[in-house]
């Protein structure tokens, strides 16, 4: 059984202790991952720190062309890597463009975009202020070591949106994968580092325990987290005793508001992935889905239809398009919410059962007789079953959705843009889509707030919170 390893000042490092990453549609053992000891994390932050300056110190155009080789070998490795996702994460190879399945390969080349977007971009010195007397100049400065805690939902692509601008910025990077997708994210970093000065780029491995190490350490300026708010609150407390800003990407349970005036057939394939991309696993799906009573049989009816045709199994075979839930913790607590909607006098419309067999599989569900309160409702499931709630009032809906202590998403549907737009302005969600759900993309800034974090990422405004400002005031 192969050892994989982590990339530590450019040089390959394993540990005595490992653990096993499983694919989680077949049980097998893909391979063995290093549980980083207390003394690597400390040597790669070490490592980071020392790399910092002179990396800092490039002109901006070397570290965009760098970033650049990065997107080249993503390219060139994308079947590899594609093949890790599947692998170990369970969502389908899939394909790229707007007729292929949002699966693995697709991942890869969300990889390939969020680094050259990145790589494109400017930070220029602002004017804040100038006149007669005096001018005021707002320069960006990297803050030095990024720690970065990346989830098992989406291994590789959110791992490069907190890797690439922090390098670009000037800042050096220690990253900590999911104890669940390891070896994917740290074959890519072993692989894009090649083109890195040492130190630039480190990676730790391991459960929980290892990534505390990390964000512990004094020496770390930054903490970038995507995660749950539970593991969220424990990285915040620790990252206050030494004072360390972060940037929280936290949980969802977006609301998904269907006004009367819609098409139920023209908007159920796009509210269809809005709710289940990624078999539900994404922070920014539609996880409650709030319906007038006039269209709620329509749209139930067409979900059902869509969730009916979807074949599900192992990602690796031609024809999938739903995969497993990635690990059993998930798996159970799915499974649990599921159960308790049904005694509770649910109706379960389609799945709702485990399928038998090896794998994490659990079928497209649809939830219906059920109300804001119960817990399929109220926790974030994170998994593909989705609640529909009847509403009679517009206002009654919007208030239902914001009733909640987290805000990353939500989305309006209607056949009147203007008169979504009004509605869409009530949520309280750090994005708010119209006729369309969890479409990010690497120029628009994306974060929640209330329970589901703080900070953003991509475009200008997520380089930008990855440097920090420094004004230089010149008397004339």
């Amino acid at each position: 059984m192969k050892t994989y390893a982590n990339t530590v000042d450019g040089r390959a490092v394993v540990s005595d202790r490992t653990f096993e990453s499983r694919n989680p549609a077949t049980g097998e053992v893909l391979g063995l991952v290093p549980h980083s000891t207390p003394e690597q994390v400390a040597q790669a932050v070490a490592a980071a720190k020392r790399a910092q300056p002179a990396w800092a110190a490039r002109p901006d155009a070397e570290r965009k062309a760098l970033m650049m080789k990065v997107a080249e070998v993503i390219k060139a490795n994308a079947e590899t890597l594609a093949g890790w996702v599947t692998r170990e994460q369970g969502k389908p190879l899939g394909g790229v463009g707007p007729d292929q399945v949002p699966g693995a390969r697709f991942e890869v080349w969300g990889c390939e975009v969020w680094t050259q977007v990145p790589a494109s971009l400017e930070l220029p010195v602002d004017v804040a202020f100038e006149d007669d007397t005096r001018r005021d100049e707002v320069h960006r400065k990297p803050y030095g070591v990024i720690a970065a805690i990346a989830p098992w939902n989406w291994p590789l692509l959110i791992a490069i949106w907190q890797i690439v601008p922090s390098l670009r910025a000037g800042n050096t990077v220690v990253i900590k994968p999911s104890e669940y997708t390891s070896i994917g994210t740290l074959e890519m970093v072993r692989l894009i580092a090649e083109v890195l000065p040492p130190g630039v780029l480190n990676t730790v491995s391991g459960p929980g325990e290892v990534g505390a190490r990390l964000v512990d350490d004094p020496r770390v300026d930054k903490i970038m987290f995507t995660g749950s708010g539970a593991t969220g609150a424990k990285i915040a407390a620790a990252a206050a005793k030494n004072l360390t800003p972060t940037t929280m990407e936290l949980g969802g349970n977006d609301a998904a508001i269907v006004l009367p005036d819609a098409d139920p057939k023209a908007m159920a394939m796009g509210l269809f992935w809005g709710a289940f991309l990624n078999m539900g696993q994404t922070c920014a799906c539609a996880k409650r889905l709030y319906v007038p009573d006039s269209l709620h049989d329509a749209v139930v009816a067409e979900l059902k239809t869509l969730a009916e045709a979807m074949p599900m199994g192992d990602g690796m075979k031609d024809g999938t398009v739903m995969g497993p839930i990635q690990n059993r913790m998930q798996f159970d607590k799915v499974s649990r919410l599921v159960e308790r909607a049904r005694a509770d006098g649910a109706t379960i419309v389609c799945g709702g059962r485990p399928a038998d067999g090896p794998g994490n599989f659990f079928p497209l569900t649809i939830v219906t007789d059920i109300d804001d309160g119960a817990p399929l409702v109220d926790e974030e499931q994170f998994g593909p079953v989705l609640p529909v709630i009847r509403y009679r009032d517009v206002d009654d809906a919007v208030a239902r959705a914001n009733r909640l202590d987290v805000g990353l998403g939500a989305s309006v549907w209607s056949s009147d843009v203007g008169r979504a737009r009004e509605v869409a302005s009530r949520i309280q969600a750090g994005t708010v889509w119209i006729n369309q759900h969890g479409m990010i993309h690497p120029m628009v800034p994306f974060g929640g707030i209330k329970g589901s974090g703080w900070g953003v990422e991509f475009g200008v405004d997520g380089l930008k919170a990855v440097t920090q400002p420094q004004v230089i005031s010149i008397k004339k």
